[in-house]
């Protein structure tokens, strides 16, 4: 199974997330595809609905980021966040905390278009893995900001939503135009 990224442009990104009742067989696969979509992609985190599947799932992998460092604590420890990764998220909620910061942020959805996203520093985490188990932790730094992302996307909601108006002008031509060429090929389908 293989997947591509779906571009801004597509309704789907639109589209709030199905909730997932269990997991089989079938949705590990697709599990599996999304992170390789992911790591072809040098992305860091991909919701489903990036793939074309309205989903509550979202897989992340924060390794390897040194310049901008995550911070991970289970059950109120710190913990070695390369350890946790790859990072399974099925039907995540979320309770951000922490003061909030503004950050840089990019999306394989929104090729080359990056903007300044002022989110919580940190965010409390409780969803189920790839193995029908329910978990729980709390995440600071690129961690805490990769998992509100992509949970926004499986709400429907798109990082340029969180942009201030300043920040949202500045990448607006560009926006535009992925849009428009999404729709034209959309149509052609």
């Amino acid at each position: 199974m293989k997947f591509a990224v779906v571009h801004y442009g597509d309704p789907i990104l639109r589209q709030r997330g199905a909730r997932i009742e269990s997991v089989d067989e079938a949705l590990r696969e697709k599990i599996a595809a999304m992170f390789d979509t992911m790591y072809r992609s040098h992305g860091i985190g991909l919701a489903a609905q990036q793939v074309g599947l309205a989903l509550q799932l979202a897989v992340i992998d924060v390794r390897g980021m040194k310049d901008r460092p995550s911070q991970l604590w289970i059950s109120g420890q710190p913990a070695d966040v390369d350890a946790f990764m790859p990072l399974v998220l099925i039907n995540p909620v979320i309770r951000p905390t922490g003061e909030p910061t503004t950050g840089p942020e990019g999306c394989l959805s929104f090729p080359e278009i990056y903007g300044e996203v002022r989110r919580p520093a940190e965010v409390e985490v409780q969803a189920m893995n790839d193995r029908n188990e329910p978990f729980e932790f709390k995440a600071g730094g690129l961690l805490a900001r990769a998992i509100q992302h992509e949970v926004d996307h499986l709400n429907g909601v798109l990082f340029i939503d969180r942009m201030d108006s300043e920040t949202r002008s500045e990448v607006r031509d560009e926006v535009d135009t992925l849009q428009a060429e999404t729709k034209k090929r959309l149509k052609r389908r």
